[in-house]
């Protein structure tokens, strides 16, 4: 029975064809035939290959954490891979005839565990729990030239961690401890609110008695100054009373000396008055009795010189025996006078 076999690969495997442990052929993607009784085959893998891990580490407080995360990394340098691990398949070309391929993972992850591990007990729970990007950083870099994995032929595609938490018991009092650090926050904002309310309403109730006092500060220099106007105005109208008793004083004074003058003047008037009447009054005594009298009835009216001699006739009326006297007499006598 021959044992020629056929073998093809895909593109993204590297394959080393051996005979009698030579290395024949070794390449990506290879196909060809075989004979199963002498030839090895090695297929080794060249895509990004994922290793999940969840470590349980004790940080440098001697707090239990679970570290999850996962590792991305290729296989670069397959010579060096297949030199240490044994990847090669069965006779029949489909599977590993080791196990070696499965614990290539489990080699990078103890290399990442290793660099976690000292990160971690070097560090405190809290600065542990918050050291997430930096601890990818830093594995990143150690395990770029950690000699075991460069040994294995082994890049390194991307390190990333997805969590980082306590034991159930400690994340319970992280929880409390900081739930009550926000209840004590919210607290202090209360407070502060309080306190910012309570000085807004300090600031406008110093505001309004500012205010009150300005209006009252007001009010009183309105009141100073309609005092001030009005004793301006009494003193004003002080002034003029003054000024119109000076001028009744004066005018008092002058009507003072108008009467006094008046009187001196009536006086002086009287005293020629006086001397004339008594002049006249010589005159008259001197004068004989018959002048007089032709005096006195030459300025008289003709009714009072009739007056006069009804008188006369009156006194005389013993002696005359019969007297007739007519309305034309009458009318006549009053013509003549007129005339005269």
């Amino acid at each position: 029975m021959l044992n020629i076999n056929y073998f093809k690969a895909d593109s993204s495997t590297f394959i080393i064809k051996s005979v009698n442990g030579k290395v024949i052929k070794q390449g990506k993607g290879l196909s060809f035939w075989y004979n199963s009784a002498t030839t090895s085959i090695a297929a080794l893998p060249l895509n990004a290959l994922e290793a999940p891990f969840i470590f349980n580490l004790q940080t440098a407080d001697f707090q239990s954490l679970r570290i999850q995360g996962q590792i991305s990394f290729q296989i670069s340098e397959p010579e060096k891979t297949a030199e240490v691990l044994n990847y090669s398949l069965t006779k029949d070309g489909r599977s590993y005839a080791s196990e070696d391929p499965l614990k290539l993972s489990d080699r990078v992850v103890r290399s990442a565990q290793t660099l976690i591990q000292a990160q971690i007990q070097s560090s405190s729970m809290r600065n542990a729990l918050l050291m997430s990007q930096a601890l990818v950083a830093k594995v990143t870099e150690q395990l770029a030239i950690h000699s075991a994995l460069q040994t294995l032929g082994i890049d390194i595609l991307d390190v990333s961690i997805s969590a980082i938490t306590p034991s159930p018991e400690t994340l319970k009092a992280l929880e409390a401890e900081a739930r009550e650090s926000i209840l004590k926050e919210a607290d202090d904002a209360i407070y502060a609110r309080r306190k910012f309310s309570v000085e807004q309403e300090r600031m406008i109730k110093e505001a309004e008695l500012e205010t009150d006092l300005s209006v009252q500060n007001k009010q009183q220099q309105i009141e100073e100054a309609r005092l001030e106007n009005e004793r301006t105005l009494l003193r004003e109208q002080a002034e003029i009373e003054q000024e119109r008793l000076t001028a009744q004083v004066n005018a008092e004074a002058k009507r003072h000396e108008l009467v006094t003058l008046s009187v001196e003047n009536q006086k002086t008037q009287s005293d020629a008055d006086a001397y004339a009447i008594e002049a006249k009054m010589k005159a008259y005594r001197e004068l004989p009795v018959e002048n007089l009298k032709a005096m006195a009835l030459a300025k008289m009216s003709p009714e009072q010189l009739m007056a006069m001699a009804f008188e006369s006739l009156s006194q005389n009326a013993g002696k005359i025996g019969e007297l007739n006297i007519s309305p034309d007499l009458f009318s006549q006598m009053f013509k003549k006078g007129a005339k005269a």
